[in-house]
């Protein structure tokens, strides 16, 4: 393989049968539980990291089932993201993030700095509740509970949350293990067609797990609880902050 044909077919390893395709990475009847609730604001401001801003003490705890997504296939996700602030734009910090499929644990982590890894999370409705749980190996983790479409959710405010700027921390090591990359991420969600959103009561129990520290941000008050279903594309990212320059 001539040294141009390299540099022209790499964008993903490995190179002969890369992890995923090249976007864009459209999902269709993607289906959220999204439940925010309150934490200890001086543990969000050790976690949150420069220079983005922590304003309140609020977490957003998110189950989404991802049945049908370029790529990727067939998977599931749950994960913390955090309201922040960033030049004065107001938007979400993707803390971590679990996940039952390789691929996109694959292009996440490396296209955009998604911290994903490993896990098995579930998002279904049972009779009349809609029930997200995360399990790490063995150990439950996390269990999230909302009743089942109770009332319409606002469309406009939550057409708002969905495309509000997201940002994640990007950390590619060098072959000696030192940082090559190190850098804030921003990136939304495009082309965004709401087929649905609701919300109810919910309850969210967070279990501690030594390689999963979801209790690092414990709950100290559910606030609400909000189910939605839509089409969207995973837009790239760019480049907002870099701590090696």
């Amino acid at each position: 393989m001539k040294e141009s044909e390299v540099k022209q077919r790499a964008f993903a390893m490995p190179l002969t049968s890369p992890a995923y395709p090249i976007g864009p990475y459209r999902f269709v009847n993607r289906e959220f539980l999204v439940i925010t609730y309150r934490t200890d604001i001086e543990k969000l401001r050790a976690l949150v990291p420069e220079p983005l801003q922590v304003d309140e003490p609020i977490v957003k705890f998110e189950f989404i089932r991802m049945p049908d997504s370029t790529g990727f296939g067939d998977y599931t996700e749950s994960g913390q993201v955090i309201p922040v602030s960033f030049q004065g734009r107001k938007g979400g910090y993707s803390h971590c993030m679990f996940l039952d499929d390789h691929p996109p644990i694959a292009g996440g982590r490396e296209l955009w700095g998604f911290p994903k890894k490993l896990a098995k999370p579930t998002l279904r409705a049972e009779i009349d509740t809609l029930v997200g749980t995360l399990d790490y190996g063995p150990v439950r983790i996390a269990t999230g509970t909302m009743g089942y479409k109770h009332k319409v959710a606002d469309h406009d405010a939550i057409m708002a949350s969905l495309v509000t700027p997201n940002y994640l921390l990007k950390i590619i090591p060098h072959v000696d293990g030192t940082p090559r990359i190190c850098e804030i991420v921003e990136y939304a969600l495009l082309d965004v067609n709401l087929k649905g959103a609701w919300t109810g009561p919910a309850a969210l129990t967070l279990s501690a797990h030594a390689l999963a520290p979801l209790t690092d941000l414990p709950v100290l008050e559910v606030i609400s609880g909000t189910h939605i279903v839509a089409d969207l594309t995973l837009g790239l990212g760019k480049v907002v902050h870099d701590y090696l320059k």
